[in-house]
């Protein structure tokens, strides 16, 4: 699936096609096109969940200060969150931080997530993620 229709799926438009990884729905929930890699499994309240770890000084770009932008108004009002993820053909490139557009990519939505974002310093960021009851 292209990253524009993974949006779609959100009923969520990016301001650009070419580089937006962030944007509000119309429920007013951000997506977020996040890397596979770095997920890891976690149990929150007895229950299996997904946290993301990241940081956005891995990376730069018009979609980088975007990202930032929102995850910022995400968090002050605590916003939820709903997962896009993206994999690739070259996780390496993409963990140095490499133009992503010029690899092989796969975008799928993760409609029965849920997030929260549990840590944003203005770089490093943790996401929350439960199956949706």
């Amino acid at each position: 699936m292209l990253i524009s229709e993974a949006f779609k799926a959100f009923k969520a438009t990016q301001n650009n096609v070419q580089w937006s990884v962030s944007a509000f729905n119309e429920k007013g929930e951000l997506v977020l096109s996040l890397w596979h890699q770095f997920f890891q499994p976690v149990t929150v309240n007895g229950e299996r969940a997904m946290k993301y770890v990241d940081r956005v000084s891995r990376w730069s770009g018009n979609g980088n200060s975007e990202f930032r932008e929102k995850l910022d108004l995400a968090t002050k009002n605590g916003t939820t969150v709903r997962a896009i993820i993206a994999k690739t053909n070259l996780p390496e490139a993409i963990a140095r931080g490499e133009d992503a557009s010029k690899y092989k990519n796969t975008f799928s939505p993760k409609i029965d997530w849920v997030g929260s974002i549990t840590k944003w310093d203005s770089d490093n960021f943790e996401i929350v993620f439960s199956k949706e009851a």
